[in-house]
């Protein structure tokens, strides 16, 4: 699960508490225990047994519960005691016990459209006593009515508002207060450069800007975009698409990601992706990988920057990569015991050879492969 868990979870005990046939209890993770979860599957028993009333459970950040304290959900869930609802930032199948994942059901949140934060806006401004004009509404218009509200915004200023919150609606919303505030206080509710001669302020598509930067993009560096990511650069490169790569490793940067992680897995994509079709791509993955190490963010950037143009724009053959694949899956799929090295290729003296019984002079030295082997070809 994703965004507004909590907003879910107030829906769903609003909805109990209209019914009166369910009581909802709410935890979190991050302040709560084993003890809290036995004392609400305690009050459940006495509620079922009492007055016949089910109990849902919602666990905020579930998955900071160990998978000890994980396991201590499962009887409840399965005799029907509580009713498990939990909320995770978290990829589910890594973080939660497969036990409890099969008594669940995941359902994953998407982000909000800009539309939909447009939305929540627009309802938003009227609990800040603010009004929507358009740019071309001038101070005459907005001074002809002295009953109409102090603050205006600019529906552009929305726009730019709701394209910059990342589809989160809390960080547009406070965006939003936040904007409002400063208006407040910079200008007094006076004349100014952007206010009217009685005292009305608009709020611009600058003022949104300056008070909301994009510093809250979605990147977790142990978590589910730190991987999205990287798998990203890596296939972009390996499709030869140079906007896409550089798009995705600026991305990465921008969010706080470890150079030296980007730096390894290029070096990767240079072996693996363009491989021998262009043997100097991986003498310059190394180079940057030890550049990176020298000088560091932000001026490592740019030898990030050279090095995943360079590997989009290479020649690729996974040739390498391939036979690599095909000598493991012949080892794993051999029947019996795996063949000895033969004998003259062995790390030993041939008087010792010799004293053992062995013959050099009935081998082949031109066979390099073991017995069984011979004629096999991992590259074709």
């Amino acid at each position: 699960m994703c965004l507004y868990m909590t907003t879910l979870a107030r829906i769903i005990a609003q909805q109990c508490k209209q019914q009166g046939s369910c009581r909802f209890v709410q935890l979190s993770a991050t302040c709560s225990g084993v003890s809290d979860i036995k004392q609400v599957v305690t009050q459940a028993h006495n509620e079922q047994r009492m007055f016949k009333r089910k109990t849902i459970l919602f666990i905020d950040e579930i998955h900071r519960f160990s998978k000890l304290q994980q396991d201590s959900f499962l009887p409840h869930i399965e005799n029907g005691t509580i009713t498990l609802i939990g909320a995770t930032t978290e990829t589910p199948s890594v973080q939660l016990n497969k036990a409890l994942l099969s008594r669940c059901r995941v359902v994953h949140l998407e982000k909000l459209t800009i539309e939909n934060i447009e939305i929540i806006l627009k309802r938003a401004l009227s609990t800040l006593d603010v009004q929507i004009i358009a740019d071309a509404v001038n101070s005459t218009e907005l001074n002809a009515d002295a009953n109409m509200p102090l603050i205006y915004i600019e529906s552009e200023a929305i726009q730019a508002l709701a394209g910059l919150c990342d589809g989160d609606a809390r960080i547009a919303l406070n965006g939003l207060e936040m904007a409002v505030k400063s208006c407040k206080v910079q200008n007094n509710l006076r004349s100014d450069s952007t206010s009217s001669a009685s005292g009305h302020v608009t709020i611009t598509t600058e003022h949104i800007k300056m008070g909301l930067h994009r510093t809250h993009i979605l990147y977790d560096r142990a978590g589910d975009e730190h991987y999205n990511m990287i798998s990203a650069l890596q296939k972009s490169i390996r499709g030869s698409d140079q906007n896409a790569a550089l798009y995705w490793l600026v991305r990465m940067l921008e969010s706080g990601e470890d150079p030296m992680y980007i730096a390894r897995r290029l070096i990767d994509a240079a072996a693996g992706d363009v491989g021998l079709s262009d043997p100097m791509a991986l003498t310059n993955a190394v180079a940057v990988f030890q550049g990176c190490q020298g000088l560091g963010m932000p001026a490592c950037g740019i030898l990030l920057v050279q090095l995943t143009t360079y590997l989009s724009r290479a020649p690729k053959s996974r040739e390498l990569e391939k036979a690599f694949q095909r000598a493991k899956q012949c080892i794993h799929d051999h029947q019996g015991p795996l063949p000895s090295v033969p004998l003259h290729l062995r790390n030993t003296p041939p008087q010792v050879l010799a004293q053992l019984g062995y013959k050099l002079s009935d081998c082949n030295v031109n066979t390099f492969l073991p017995a069984g082997l011979e004629g096999v070809d991992f590259f074709n």
